[in-house]
């Protein structure tokens, strides 16, 4: 059962955050070098994902780790604290989903222990608070701010498992190190570092601009002891005749006494690589080629949006987000409603911009709906969370495009799936997340019938009668080649014939080459410790 954090007592909540030590001290193996950013959205995600690629090209055993992420992208991990369920099932936590990449970088299974605290905002001043791929419940940010030291000894532990096992930890901070009012309570920057003993490279993105002041602003607010743990600096997103910043450079290594460690220069393919958090949505709003008219209205709490990704990537699909205060096109073929983490705000959301009265004139007009795991619930009769787990009490009317409801509680859901769809007969590979349950006659026509080999499949989703709207809990559903290929032909639309997962290997492995021709690989292995 979640709690509702902000109804309790600090000292009780910090004593509530209980959490599986190793066994015994962990012989440490690992070097581990961190990387700070002089903001967020500078790009520090991507490049620990490249170095991590590029250091397991090398032979090295390599780990990711975030201490704190704050991302409604979330992903399934392996949580290894817990035994095997009775049947003998892996049982899962979940961590943010670009340490999620991180570890596909690595050649690793993704684990708790790379993203032991996850954040995931479910209003303007809260979120939910995940501890090593565990719920603890919602708590407003000022609680938060009070009680995250509460979770050190958790992060500690996490982040010795990781050097006992690797060569190399490349550690990822959170936003700005340099915000020093957060100092006292900071978990996942320079009260990280110093606690850990990890050397510090900060990032700046050149291509925002004031990277100058970034860069020597960060060094003039931190304190000497945080200061003394910046082993040099890289300069994020550059284009042009570098040698016109060279004198900046020369500047920035005066006033500071860092090291310059190099330029990586614009990498044009990250698109090809999923986005850690929501600011990538406001970003241009057509993705794709052209042909099926996909429209995605940009939900507020939007949850899990990559699994949009692989559409995105066809030729034949013109996948459109749509943003607050626009109408959903008219010439739209198929309306996708994402994840979400708090559904019946988003409902409410949806009515206020009037998608509800677009969504259901498309849906009379013969047009296809698509639901995903929030969106499922959406296209319900009625969403009701009467323990009020993603906001206030109460119930919300659905859209009542599927015979189905849904009642948020329970403990949440974290499936890994890799099984063959009965209806369509092909491969499905993804995972479920969440927290409401689902019932009604809508279920007995399922969307999908999942069989994993082990006994009779097993329906998963929702169509309607006329067979024009769907939704399921499936999150990474069109990342299955076959299915997207069967889904779309289903729809009226060409497949490509996408290798998806390859496509997402070669981005990978071409960040990983952008590093090596960037950076001194050497230089920075010299500087972990």
């Amino acid at each position: 059962m979640t709690i509702d954090i902000a109804a309790q007592q600090i000292a009780g909540l910090v004593s509530r955050i209980a959490f599986t030590p190793a066994p015994a001290p962990l012989p440490r193996r690992a070097r581990s070098l961190m990387i700070q950013g002089t903001a967020s959205d500078v790009g520090k995600s991507m490049v620990v994902a490249g170095l991590c690629r590029a250091f397991t090209r090398r032979g090295l055993v390599v780990r990711p780790f975030k201490a704190q992420n704050m991302s409604n992208n979330a992903a399934v991990a392996a949580d290894s604290d817990l035994p095997p369920g009775p049947d003998g099932a892996i049982v899962f936590g979940e961590i943010g989903r670009a340490q999620h990449l991180q570890a596909r970088a690595c050649n690793a299974a993704p684990s708790i222990h790379m993203n032991p605290v996850l954040l995931k905002p479910q209003t303007d001043i809260g979120s939910q608070v995940v501890l090593r791929g565990r719920v603890l419940g919602n708590c407003p940010a000022r609680i938060y701010h009070r009680m995250r030291h509460g979770m050190m000894p958790a992060i500690l532990d996490s982040l010795d498992r990781l050097r006992a096992e690797a060569d190399l930890v490349l550690v990822e901070g959170a936003g700005s190190g340099a915000e020093i009012y957060l100092r006292a309570s900071d978990i996942t920057n320079m009260h990280l570092a110093a606690s850990a003993d990890l050397p510090v490279v900060i990032l700046s993105d050149i291509d925002r601009g004031g990277t100058m002041a970034a860069i020597v602003g960060s060094h003039a607010l931190l304190d000497p002891a945080d200061r003394a743990r910046v082993v040099g600096y890289i300069v994020n997103k550059f284009r042009g005749d570098f040698s016109l910043f060279e004198p900046g450079v020369r500047t920035i290594t005066e006033q500071t006494g860092w090291p310059f460690l190099g330029v990586l220069r614009w990498f044009p393919t990250a698109d090809r690589l999923p986005a850690e958090d929501s600011l990538a949505l406001e970003r241009p709003a057509e993705l794709g080629g052209r042909g099926l008219a996909v429209a995605v209205p940009r939900l507020s709490r939007i949850a899990n949006f990559d699994d949009l990704d692989p559409l995105a990537a066809e030729p034949g699909v013109a996948l459109r987000f749509v943003q607050p205060g626009n109408p959903i096109p008219a010439d739209t073929d198929v309306i996708i409603l994402p994840g979400s983490k708090a559904t019946r705000a988003d409902l409410d959301g949806l009515r206020r911009e009037g998608w509800d009265i677009d969504i259901l004139a498309h849906a009379r007009r013969g047009g296809r709906v698509v639901g995903l795991c929030a969106g499922f619930q959406m296209l319900g009769r009625v969403v009701r969370d009467p323990q009020g787990i993603e906001g206030p009490p109460g119930e919300t009317e659905g859209l009542g495009l599927l015979d189905v409801e849904t009642e948020i509680g329970g403990d949440k859901r974290l499936v890994d799936i890799d099984a063959v769809d009965r209806v369509s007969g092909c491969r499905v590979t993804g995972y479920e997340m969440h927290m409401g349950r689902t019932s009604g006659p809508g279920l007995a026509r399922p969307w999908l019938r999942l069989d994993d080999g082990t006994g009779e499949a097993r329906p998963e989703g929702a169509v309607s009668a006329d067979g024009r709207v769907a939704g399921a809990y499936v999150h990474g559903l069109f990342g299955a080649d076959g299915f997207r290929s069967h889904w779309l032909r289903s729809v009226g639309a060409q497949a490509s014939g996408l290798d998806f997962a390859q496509r997402t290997e070669a981005a990978i492995e071409a960040l990983a080459d952008h590093c090596e021709q960037n950076l001194d690989l050497d230089a920075l292995l010299a500087l972990a410790r």
